[in-house]
Order: C-alpha cells, then structure tokens, then sequence
C-alpha cells in the first residue's frame, strides 16, 4: 500500500515536469511559477490511507436523513473540519419528507397466497447484511394504502408505456402496475401510473437490466442478486428542494425568521401506494401472468414469457403505510477563507445521507472531501492560504429529492448570484476506477488540464490519458438532473461541474457497503487519493487564478451543436421549420466575441502585469457572465428551472436538457412556441456578448 502510494506521487512529479514551462490558464508567468510550486506541494501532501479511514467510519451503520446514525455523521463531519482548521457551520432546516418506510406489505392473495421478500438476504460472506438496523425497500414519498387488484405489466414505466397500453387496449385503471427500473426517473413511474388510474405500483430491477443475465451476481459478482432492492425517493414537483418551500429556504420552524409553507394535500405528492421489490418477488408474480405476450423490447431476464396482464385469477396485495413530518437535515459548509479575494468563492459539495450504508453512494465523496480539507488544512497550518475562499459542503437528504443543497442555495441566493466562481459537485466521486465528467462549457477545459497534472494509480498514465483514452480529448457531457448542482447551475446560474470516477455499484441497495467496496469498487483504495489530487489541483487553480479560468469561447462551440441538434429534432415533425436563425446569428456574434476575450485575457497574462484594481473588476465581470442565461420568467415545465442552457429532463428527471426551452417544445412535438424561445435565447445570447465585449475593453 504505502509502495503504491509513493509511487503515485513520483508518477504525478514525473507527469508534471513537461508542462511546467507551458502557461496555466488565468495566471501570468510569475503566478504560475508559484502556482506550480504550490501544486507540487499538494500533491506531495495527499495522505492516501485517509480516504479509507474516513470512508470506514462514515460507512459504518446505514443512515438515512433524519436517522440518529446520520446525525452522527454529521458529528464527524464537524469535528473533522474543525480539526483540520477550516470554520464550520451547520445551517439547519425543517424539511417535509418520509422519515422512515413505515408500514409494507407485498404478498400474492390468488391463486395461492404467499408473501413476497422486500429485503436483501443476510450472506455469511458479507458481515454487514446482518445489521439489525437496515431497513425494507422502500420509496419515500409513496402514498399510504392497502389495495388488492389484478396487475398489469408497463415495461419501464415511461410515459411512452402508458401510451403504448392504451393502444394495445390495456386499461390500468383499478389495477395494480409493476414497471421495471430503468429509463426514466421512479417518481414518474408513480405519477404515470397514478395519472392512469392505477391504484398501486411495483418496481423492480430486472436481471435483464442488472442481475444473472448480465454477470455474476452478488456476493460472487457486482450484479444484482434475487434479493437486491433499489431504494429511492418518488419526489417529482415542479421545483426541487423540499415540497413545501419552493423559492424558499425551509428555514427551522423554531427560528426567528417563518417561512410560508405550502399545504401538502395541494402540491401533488404521490397517493398511490408504491414499494420497490426485488426480482425475485417479480418473479413470483410474473411466473403466475396470463394475458397477451409483451410487445418487442419490452420482454425483460425472467425465464418466462412476459405479458401485459396477470388475468382475474391472480391478485395481488400493496400496503403501504408510510407517514411524511417535518424533519431536521443539516448541511455542514466548512470554509478555508482567501486572502485577496474572499469573497470570491469555490465551492465543493457532496451529501452525506444514504439510503443504507452509501460506501460507493455518496460516501465516497464524502470521504474524499474530508480528506481534501485535511490536506488544504495541513498546507494553511505550514503558510498557505488561497487567494479566494474554498469552501466544502457536506449537504442533507440528497436522497429525498436534493434537498439540503437546495434550501441552501435558496437561502443564499443572492449571495451566491455575486460570489460563486464555480460549484463542484462530487456525489459518490470514487466508485471505481472509471474518470468522467460533466460541465457548464466554461468549466470544461480546467477539468481536462487539471486531469493532466495525476497520475492514474498502478500506470505509466495521467488520468487526463486513461480518461480520453484513444481519443484526442475526452468526452466531458452536459450536466442534467439527480443531484446537487441542480441549484446552483439551473437556479442560480453559477458555473458547475460533476465528476469522479465511476464502476460497478449496487445502486440503493443494503449492499452498498464496504464489503462491496473493498471487493469490487477500488481493493486497492489508490482512487481516493488520486480523485482527491485532480479536484484539489482544479480548486486551487480556481481559487488562485489571476483571472478566472473560464473558457469563455466554449459557449459558441457547444450552443452552435446543441442549436443544429434541436432544429433536426423539429424538423423531423416539423418539414416546414426553417430554423433558430436570430439565435444562430447571435451565437455566431458572441463566438467571435468570446474568442477575442480568451484570446486577449491569454495575452495579458503572458506580456504584462495587470493591476489588483482592474483584476478585481474582471473577474467581478466574469462572474456575471453565466447569469445572462438565468430568466426569471423560467420554463414551462417548472418556473423554478430558470437556466435557459440547461435543466435535467423533466419527463426522465434525469438526462440532461441543453436548451429546455426548445426541448420542451420538442417532447410535446408543439411549434407554438418556437418563436417564442428564439426570441428568447437569441437576447440572451446578445446579453452575453455585451457582457464579453465589455469586458475586452477593460483588459
């Protein structure tokens, strides 16, 4: 271990040395020279056994929000911090969700009667399946219900399923569904079934999807098994954040300050009952079906012909009884001050809540974060101190629907609007030893230089060379939905960034331990320490930058394909579309706006020095340069969703949305509003390269 780990470091000095005569981009040459002293000082700094000591302690016993097992995480958290030398605060808020599973039930009435399992098997390989406190699967936010019904077969549970239904004749109403995980986000499996008149719904992991038919199973193998449960909340409003508040933060209902909360029976939470399964209770189920044979693609790994209906004679029984309160989350936000610049801020976030024990979901992030502020910790104690704040976030009930972070950036809105250089999202950032990445466009060039600077554990390789592989540059895609960059990027509009490294993951299961970590994730532990050098090395170029390293021209590159993509997808419903041509022809503007600004911003840096003033003023204008896509008029799909670049799909809840506005248009195959959105963007665009061309004339 200790070999690997000194080896990595002379990797990562070796890697170095040839660029240390190329320019860093946003430091002149005299910041730079000390710019790369400071890096090879952090590099050097990394302890890698922390990673391990911290993810075993976090890890240790399953806990969900508002569990006292995660208070003691956040105990941990703060004393970490604090320890290292970095301010900490908690910022506490009274959120509305689904403490515990509660009461459920899942058993087959007819033609025989027989109660099907809901939680993974305790294996004599795995000393953590025993744990008295693991729960059932379990969706939060599931409405309460006891209901016995005939079932009905809906694929993944698209919306498109639905349709296809209807079509084929199949009405759900009054029935009992059973989806496969997969495809779109669960809680619109609930609210498709819901809106369709289903009055329960079963999701289950298909081994098609993840189990036997792919691999080896778990223990043997990183797939699931019969007994594996995908836990996960339904939450689907249109806003994020807690359902009561939205725009608001859910601020402690003991404190001074009272926000209005809405009422629950009106914001359109979930009243169907709906559990996750394992399948091998799907099984159970789908073995007893009568009906018609599937349509193609929707036959999924069972060994039994999958059918659209179960047919009279096979009933089943959901109960569901599942209570929502008012629960106390805590976000821990840890603050390294700068000392030029401290009110310019980087900032670092990860939750910490998971659904069992989170080895790979969330917590290794989270433990590569408290590593990280060990290290900068250890740096400020021998001199050092960032020319702007860092600051690492730990944030509350992710799980439920992103939460804490939200409330967050709600609560400090206006402040982040002024002060935010980036936001750097680490979710479960070392879940194997697969580096990816996705990014505002400005964001996406630091990753890759920073990527250039590590060695990759056990090679001859930077991460920046496994990572692109045998391409020329590695494919950086767009950020979409499913954590916590969701505020901060599609609310507020600060420049984001999510990343790590990915591999197998037994996503929300009882099994995501370190049983399964140590076996399958990483057995070395070298990606938590190498993770940990490429996002301290991103941060501190961000935090030390002359000029902050935005790659401004990178907004025309990307915007040019992402118009080109939108209008193919018009026109293939749409022949008489002629285009976004006031868009196109702004961005052509800006493109050559924003060259300019890169260009010159390069040059300045390079030949001359730049007062503190006008360095000041700057950057200040660089901040702003994202917000010209935040419209307060919104989408929509969901006012609160005010980024015009970029939202997660509000339909799937995840994938990513470039230009929602027109995807929009595009999902509901409407030309309504299409001149609507170019008049839109095409001002935005305009707007951004009036805040470049401003700036070009300070430099």
């Amino acid at each position: 271990m200790k070999k690997r780990h000194l080896l990595s470091i002379a990797l990562g000095a070796i890697l170095i040395l040839p660029a240390q005569a190329q320019q860093i981009d946003g430091f002149s040459n005299a910041s730079g020279e000390k710019q790369r002293k400071t890096e090879a000082q952090f590099l050097k700094t990394v302890d890698f056994s922390r990673f391990k000591e911290h993810l075993t302690t976090i890890t240790s016993e399953p806990h969900p929000a508002g569990s006292p097992a995660n208070e003691k995480v956040k105990d941990y958290l703060v004393k970490t911090m604090k320890t290292a030398g970095w301010d900490v605060v908690v910022h506490p808020y009274d959120v509305y969700l689904s403490k515990t599973p509660g009461e459920s039930l899942v058993e087959i009435i007819t033609p025989i009667r027989k109660p099907l399992n809901q939680q993974e098997y305790v294996l004599s390989e795995d000393p953590y399946s025993s744990n008295p406190d693991l729960w059932k699967g379990w969706n939060a936010f599931s409405g309460s219900g006891d209901v016995t019904a005939e079932v009905v077969y809906a694929n993944y549970g698209l919306k498109a399923d639905f349709e296809r239904l209807k079509e084929l004749g199949i009405d759900v109403k009054g029935k009992i569904v059973l989806a496969r995980y997969g495809g779109n986000f669960r809680g619109f499996k609930a609210k498709f079934a819901e809106e369709y008149g289903a009055i329960g719904l079963l999701i289950f992991t298909d081994p098609g999807d993840s189990g036997y038919a792919k691999g080896l199973v778990y223990p043997e193998g990183i797939y699931y098994n019969e007994s594996s449960v995908q836990r996960g909340s339904l939450l689907t409003l249109d806003w994020t954040g807690d359902a009561l508040t939205p725009f608001e933060p859910a601020l402690p209902l003991d404190g001074k300050t009272k926000i209005k909360r809405l009422n629950p029976d009106e914001v359109g939470l979930h009243t169907i009952p709906v559990t996750p399964i394992p399948y091998g209770s799907a099984q159970e189920i789908i073995a007893q079906m009568k009906g018609k044979p599937v349509p193609s693609g929707w036959q999924g790994g069972l060994p039994y012909t999958y059918r659209l209906e179960g047919g009279k004679e096979l009933r089943v029984r959901l109960k569901v009884q599942q209570d929502r309160e008012y629960v106390r989350a805590n976000n821990v936000v840890a603050t390294l001050k700068g000392s030029t610049n401290p009110d310019e801020w980087i900032i670092l976030g990860c939750h910490y809540d998971a659904w069992s024990f989170g080895s790979t979901d969330p917590n290794s992030g989270t433990s590569m974060l408290l590593s990280l502020t060990e290290t900068l910790g250890n740096m400020a104690k021998e001199g050092f101190q960032p020319s702007r704040s860092i600051m690492i976030a730990h944030w509350d009930a992710e799980e439920h629907g992103v939460i804490g972070s939200t409330e967050w950036v709600e609560q400090f809105r206006d402040e982040l609007s002024a002060k935010a250089v980036a936001y750097i999202n680490l979710d479960a950032a070392v879940s194997g030893r697969n580096f990816g990445a996705s990014a505002s466009p400005t964001l996406k060039k630091i990753i890759m230089e920073s990527a250039k600077e590590v060695a990759f554990p056990d090679s001859a390789k930077s991460v920046y060379e496994v990572w692109a592989g045998k391409k020329e540059e590695p494919s950086i895609g767009n950020l979409g939905g499913g954590s916590d960059h969701i505020a901060f990027y599609m609310h507020v509009g600060v420049p984001s960034l999510n990343g790590g490294t990915g591999g197998p993951t037994l996503y929300h299961t009882n099994y995501d331990n370190l049983h399964f970590y140590e076996k399958f994730a990483d057995p070395t532990f070298q990606m938590g320490g190498t993770v940990e050098q490429l996002v301290g090395i991103m941060s501190l170029r961000l935090a030390n930058a002359d000029i902050i390293p935005y790659q401004v021209s990178r907004y025309a590159q990307d915007m040019a394909l992402h118009f080109e993509n939108a209008e193919k997808g018009i026109k293939a419903f749409d022949t008489a579309f002629t285009g976004f041509e006031k868009s196109k022809a702004a961005n052509t503007a800006m493109k050559s706006s924003a060259e300019e600004l890169d260009s010159k911003i390069a040059s300045v840096l390079k030949t001359s020095q730049v007062d503190a003033k006008k360095l000041k003023a700057i950057n200040k204008d660089l901040l702003g340069l994202e917000k010209s896509f935040i419209d307060p008029k919104g989408m929509y799909f969901g006012d609160w969703y005010r980024s015009l670049y970029a939202s997660s799909d509000p339909f799937s809840g995840y994938a990513s949305w470039v230009l929602p506005g027109i995807q929009y248009e595009i999902a509901l195959k409407s030309t309504d509003r299409l001149a609507e959105w170019d008049e839109r963007y095409s001002k935005a665009i305009l707007d951004l390269k009036q805040k470049i061309d401003a700036l070009i004339k300070k430099i």
